[in-house]
């Protein structure tokens, strides 16, 4: 009896959809489209409700535990948008150093540059790095080969020598660990006993 009522609405929108080919009725059409939208609307309706309980099986089995910003923040989410986004992740996440556009260098460079300069002895080495790092900047900015543009400023190297001076002048010297007893050689030990 079930086969009977599926055998006559199959060939009921055969007929409907060969009415459609040929002109038929408004009121056929009607119906088809109607048929249409319902069939569209369980399409979509099954595919959420599928999505639903995959979901739901993943969190039962616990695929959802234990993920990398489970109960944390997500990293840059509240900072503005910064084209070269993907550039500096690639770049942090494969630990690349020395390579990628000039201006990504530049900028890694200039975050860097004061921790570089509080390493050195001498003014003179402080005035060649800060000269050698303004050239590049102007030379990057010059180049025409694309990519992201140079914003890293200039640095004025007065301004920074006298930085550098009041960073040492403020840092306290290194305290000098006291040395440790040296270790007996192993003709003293024999000689003069394990003490």
């Amino acid at each position: 009896m079930e086969n009977q009522g599926n055998r006559r609405r199959l060939e009921r929108a055969a007929e409907l959809r060969a009415g459609r080919g040929s002109g038929g009725n408004a009121e056929e059409r009607a119906e088809l489209d109607a048929d249409d939208a319902v069939r569209e609307k369980r399409r979509k309706v099954n595919e959420a409700a599928r999505a639903d309980y995959l979901v739901r099986e993943a969190m039962a089995q616990g695929k959802f535990d234990n993920l990398k910003y489970a109960g944390k923040p997500i990293p840059g989410l509240g900072k503005g948008y910064d084209p070269d986004w993907w550039v500096k992740g690639l770049i942090q996440r494969e630990q690349i150093s020395g390579l990628g556009p000039p201006a990504i260098l530049l900028r890694t460079e200039d975050a860097e540059l004061d921790a570089k300069l509080d390493q050195y002895l001498m003014e003179k080495q402080v005035r060649e790095t800060l000269e050698d790092f303004n050239k590049r900047v102007i030379e990057a900015r010059r180049q025409l080969q694309g990519g992201p543009p140079v914003i890293t400023k200039l640095r004025d190297v007065d301004h920074e020598v006298q930085r550098w001076r009041d960073r040492r002048a403020t840092a306290s010297p290194p305290e000098t660990e006291p040395e440790p007893p040296s270790k007996r050689r192993w003709w003293q030990r024999l000689w003069n006993g394990p003490n």
